[in-house]
């Protein structure tokens, strides 16, 4: 039995399972990879499930785990999740609540308000990309003009990511395996390793190191495209921890 039901694999949900900790409260957070699970901290509070969950399967899981609240600390883009997750409470009755990832200070080139205005975006030009999209776009890049001559991957490598890779026609050659947060410097080396004209990334905030490819871009002379976070309502992690103490009768933040 848990008090909360973390879904994560972010910075954010790691936060929280440390937090959660700190107050004598019970969680169980579940993740999708073995990376995400090896970032959290293990005692007797806290429960980590490693796999990715349909809707059903996540309320089987909240329903066993007894908990009083869900807290989405999904990763901003993860929109599946974040509706299944949605649905899972509305079967099980539990409260939901949204963690929202705080805004970046400031974005630079062009934006892209949804992955097709993005693919249409690139269709526009021939230059080499480097996608730091992560893995979970790969197949929409496939409609990219090319995309197996002009597009090179950052990606976590996690199993099977090269497979998947080579099996949506990607060079494999062109893999950049490597996991973050990336300063600037690192960002630089990829830019100019890839040969990249144009970076493309998510509007990640400073938790998912934006500054820092924003300035790598810049100083390389590279153009950025950014994905546009899509529009959520919920809380601030400040206001998230806040209402954790209160549901779980602690006090003091």
């Amino acid at each position: 039995m848990s008090e909360l039901f973390i879904f994560g694999g972010t910075t954010e949900g790691r936060l929280l399972a440390e937090f959660c900790c700190e107050k004598n409260i019970s969680a169980e957070i579940s993740v999708t990879t073995a990376y995400g699970a090896n970032l959290l901290p293990r005692n007797d509070l806290i429960t980590v499930t490693v796999k990715r969950l349909n809707a059903e399967e996540m309320s089987e899981k909240i329903k066993k785990s007894g908990c009083i609240a869900v807290i989405d600390a999904t990763h901003p883009y993860a929109e599946e999740a974040t509706e299944n997750i949605k649905a899972a409470c509305v079967v099980t009755g539990t409260r939901y609540v949204r963690l929202l990832r705080n805004e970046s200070c400031e974005t630079g080139g062009a934006v892209a308000d949804n992955m097709d205005a993005l693919v249409e975006y690139l269709n526009k030009s021939d230059c080499q990309v480097l996608s730091t999209l992560g893995s979970k776009e790969l197949k929409k890049l496939t409609e990219v003009k090319d995309y197996n001559q002009r597009i090179w991957i950052r990606v976590l490598p996690t199993d099977g990511m090269t497979e998947l890779c080579e099996e949506l026609g990607f060079d494999v050659n062109k893999l950049i395996c490597e996991k973050g947060p990336f300063s600037v410097e690192q960002n630089i080396s990829h830019i100019r390793f890839s040969g990249a004209e144009l970076l493309v990334t998510k509007e990640s905030g400073s938790t998912g190191g934006y500054p820092e490819k924003l300035q790598a871009a810049r100083l390389c002379g590279t153009e950025l495209l950014t994905l546009k976070r899509p529009k959520e309502s919920g809380l601030s992690f400040d206001g998230t921890k806040k209402l954790i103490l209160e549901l779980c009768h602690r006090t003091g933040v």
